[in-house]
């Protein structure tokens, strides 16, 4: 029997469609080898429910955030387990309960970014250590892995997380589809991801202020963020202070479709962020051939080549931030190369069908059975 452990499955966000991608692997992995599955998550609605993720049926458990239940119903499938993977070191916990009931499974837990970047508490650290394979979807959170939580580097494999096969069909219809309402007739700079005052380190702050200088060079232009999250009445303020209010679009609850609208109608994507444990959003913008800009730091080095499909910059500096904007909205020619090499290097280097090879690799050789 194969047994997942997810957070939860059905929500929108980056470690969720990771998530979603690395169950649908197990659930074809599974099929093919005539093996029995039970995919839990913890934070999902309580019963039976079902995903099509990449045409894998992807049936699963949820728990409505009760861990009692989740880590009781994980030990009761202890003794028939040959592989267990934890879809995040918090998940190491309950997976390391079913240990205490059986050891004759392999442990697979996997990280994500942040959540490693200090030091765990101690059972969670301990749980996390106890596994026989790591996996991180960057060089950098392969580092944190080992560096601040000590995870031996033997047991650390590094697969990065691919892009939605879902998405790619859709960028590659993106001409059928119309921007959302909100979004401007203009130039515009688009960056995309969660409004949280947890995580201002996305650098949508950055964007903002950068922006009047932007408009003496580039006047016709908008910058575009899509998202949602508590920190937006603080972001609006901030447009006030620089008095771009007119020039800031928020867009909030739209549907994929218009999603790939607007990469697709963007001059240049740009996230400044000094925390992403990967950045799915820049394998987005890059399959619709947009030239990405993105902190030089966490995973995003990994994505972007930088000054071959984008740019890289430090976070929170606004005059490199400002320099690369510029270089990309005054070079139509430079911007439109950079987009065609992101495609290209999206398609070669982070296709779902890649990252289902590499966890396949790990199952099949770090977890022979």
């Amino acid at each position: 029997m194969i047994v997942g452990l997810f957070p939860d499955l059905l929500p929108a966000g980056g470690v969720q469609l990771a998530g979603r991608h690395t169950a649908a692997v197990l659930a074809r992995w599974a099929a093919e080898r005539g093996s029995e599955i039970r995919i839990l998550s913890l934070n999902d609605p309580e019963g039976e429910l079902q995903l099509n993720v990449a045409g894998v049926p992807v049936p699963f458990t949820g728990f409505g955030r009760s861990k009692r239940r989740f880590t009781s119903r994980a030990v009761g499938l202890a003794r028939g387990a040959k592989i267990v993977l934890a879809a995040h070191p918090h998940l190491a916990v309950p997976a390391s309960a079913m240990r205490a009931r059986s050891n004759k499974f392999c442990l697979v837990v996997q990280a994500h970014g942040i959540e490693v970047w200090k030091p765990m508490s101690g059972l969670r650290r301990i749980c996390l250590r106890r596994a026989d394979v790591v996996t991180a979807p960057s060089r950098d959170t392969a580092a944190r892995l080992r560096d601040t939580q000590r995870v031996p580097n033997e047991k650390i494999r590094v697969v990065p997380w691919g892009l939605d096969p879902a998405f790619l069909e859709l960028a590659n219809r993106a001409a059928e589809f119309s921007l959302p309402r909100g979004a401007p007739n203009s130039r515009y700079v688009l960056a995309v991801g969660r409004w949280s005052s947890a995580e201002r380190y996305k650098g949508f702050d950055t964007l903002i202020r950068v922006l009047p200088g932007l408009l003496r060079d580039t006047p016709d232009l908008h910058l575009v963020l899509v998202g949602d999250g508590d920190d937006r009445p603080s972001l609006e303020t901030l447009a006030k202070e620089m008095r771009v209010e007119q020039r800031v679009h928020f867009l909030s609850g739209i549907s994929r479709e218009q999603l790939v609208a607007c990469y697709a109608g963007a001059d240049v994507f740009a996230l400044p962020s000094g925390g992403e444990g990967f950045g799915l959003v820049f394998l987005e913008a890059m399959a619709l051939g947009k030239a990405a800009v993105g902190g030089n730091h966490g995973g995003i080095p990994d994505i972007i080549e930088d000054g071959v499909t984008g740019f890289l910059v430090t976070h929170g500096d606004e005059g490199q931030l400002s320099e690369k904007l510029n270089l990309l909205l005054r070079d139509p020619a430079l911007r439109d190369e950079m987009g065609r090499r992101g495609r290209a290097r999206v398609t070669q280097k982070f296709a779902f069908e890649i990252f289902e090879a590499g966890l396949r690799d790990i199952l099949s050789k770090s977890c022979r059975q």
